[in-house]
């Protein structure tokens, strides 16, 4: 899916997901040669559920 309907999806702005991406927390599962990403909603959020099982 694309950015946007990963942040739909997810209920967050696509500010926060490019946000997310650029911070090196979540990455994409493939990206286009024109530089789009595209995501798997459930990679997505086991990526950001293991961010929260990280020790501060």
């Amino acid at each position: 899916m694309t950015t946007a309907e990963l942040a739909a999806r997810l209920k967050l702005s696509t500010r926060s997901i490019y946000r997310y991406y650029a911070d090196g927390k979540i990455t994409p599962d493939f990206t286009t040669p024109g530089g789009e990403h595209r995501w798997n909603v459930e990679n997505v959020k086991e990526q950001l559920r293991a961010l929260r099982r990280r020790p501060t």
